[in-house]
């Protein structure tokens, strides 16, 4: 009998030695999590027997049980690394139709050849779908999609708008009185002009124009029409060095230019700074861009696009060139250039065309009994019979806690103290050991006796 209690000693400080350099081992290990060996009596016993006299028949392995309490976090600069403080666990996939889910707090994710978000096992980060508010459509396990980040965006849109608000500086000097025709202007020479600004437009391709528009202002109007003692301004618009004639919505007053001077339009100004003239609801349209026209769109897109431009606030005061707004509606296939991370999980993905596009919300789940889940390697878990069924739940709400982005959930493993229980269990098994060779010493005596 005391042979098996002192074998059963053994083995048990063996196990825990197993278990003590199994969490050193994984010191690094990220979102892993600390395992105790749990030991138990072993005492036999019948109704035959005197309890009080009874000896115990050893020691057993209890359990093995993990401890999921938290890990520190340590930051990164790859904004795919995802930490969880508080409760919860990631949900994964092995294949991109596969409905069986495993569960980890290790978020060393990154986006694979197919732009899905996958760790270092290849395994699919699961996530909610969303509506445009950034809530989950549907809170499910079996709801869980495999999260995919475009690497690009959109469709091309031409531009058909164009918005600004400027102001043009009272200082500027004026051309010669009379002089109707900007003979000297060159687009090339910045002596010729007071102020220019550009802005990129697209065609029906995608494909980017930079339109500039050049504004000269000019010694006297020379219209009765106009009010006492007005301010003008002639504004062109170029592509490099190709004009663009300004033809529509204009009165009059507001046309002028004759070849080889493209055609331009005439802002007026009051004595108090404000605009005059073009007043809405007449937007200044150009020429069509293609050909016949100005002849700048000439790769096969839509060569009648023109553009429709809007003034809003301008205004001729005593202060430098400034640009308020400058707009336009059209945009190109946008490339993918930063994702984002909501500490409640929404993923957020900005492309190069300007816009930004919720992908989807990253799933989360926890457990009744966490320390019931099945261990499947790479710091993966699968539920099972002890642990309850998976409960779905989204990041900062109820009990689950936030997502960290830029950040990794390090082992829970305290160093200091798996070395003194590495000590403890030596000893254990010293001691044990020593009870074998106390046993064996024994019964030699015994078989001696003659």
């Amino acid at each position: 009998m005391s042979f098996n209690n002192a074998l059963s000693g053994v083995n048990a400080a063996q196990k825990d030695l197993n278990v003590t350099a199994n969490n050193i081992a994984n010191v690094n290990t990220t979102g892993f999590k600390e395992s105790r060996a749990e030991f138990a009596d072993v005492y036999a016993n019948s109704i035959f027997v005197n309890a009080k006299t009874q000896v115990g028949n050893g020691v057993a392995t209890g359990a093995v049980a993990q401890q999921f309490h938290q890990g520190a976090l340590q930051f990164t600069n790859n904004s795919l690394d995802l930490a969880i403080q508080g409760n919860g666990m990631f949900v994964t996939s092995d294949g991109l139709t596969n409905l069986d889910r495993t569960f980890t707090r290790a978020g060393a994710f990154k986006l694979n050849e197919n732009s899905y978000v996958v760790n270092n096992q290849g395994h699919f980060l699961q996530g909610y779908e969303i509506n445009a508010d950034g809530t989950p459509k549907a809170v499910s396990i079996s709801a869980t999609k495999p999260i995919q980040v475009p690497d690009r965006a959109g469709q091309p849109e031409k531009t058909g708008l164009i918005e600004a608000s400027f102001n043009l500086p009272s200082t500027s000097s004026p051309l010669p009185a009379g002089d109707t025709l900007p003979s000297n202007f060159d687009p090339k020479d910045s002596k010729t002009y007071s102020a220019s600004t550009s802005v990129v437009v697209y065609d029906s391709l995608g494909e980017p124009h930079t339109i500039t528009k050049y504004f000269i202002k000019e010694a006297d109007p020379a219209d009765p029409a106009l009010p006492a003692n007005p301010t003008a301004w002639r504004m062109y618009m170029y592509q490099g060095d190709k004009p663009i004639d300004i033809v529509g919505g204009l009165t009059p007053t507001m046309q002028f230019g004759l070849d080889p001077a493209p055609a331009g339009a005439r802002i007026t100004f009051g004595a108090d700074g404000k605009m005059i003239t073009p007043t809405l609801p007449n937007p200044i349209e150009t020429e069509p861009l293609g050909t016949p026209g100005a002849g700048i769109i000439t790769n096969g897109a839509d060569p009648a696009q023109a553009l429709e431009i809007r003034l809003g606030t301008v205004t001729q005061y005593a202060s430098p060139f400034e640009v308020n707004r400058l707009t336009q509606d059209g945009s190109t296939v946008g490339r993918l250039t930063k994702v984002e991370i909501t500490p409640d999980g929404v993923i957020s993905a900005t492309y190069s065309n300007a816009t930004t596009v919720k992908v989807a919300m990253v799933a989360m789940a926890k457990f009744a009994n966490s320390q019931g889940l099945t261990q499947v390697g790479d710091t993966s878990w699968r539920q099972s019979l002890l642990s309850g069924d998976a409960l779905p739940g989204t990041p900062n709400t109820g009990t689950f806690g936030t997502i960290k982005s830029s950040a990794l959930e390090q082992s829970n493993v305290d160093l200091t103290n798996e070395l003194v229980d590495l000590i403890t269990a030596q000893r254990n098994f010293q001691a044990n050991s020593r009870s074998l060779e106390v046993n064996s010493s024994l019964q030699q005596t015994i078989l001696q006796i003659r």
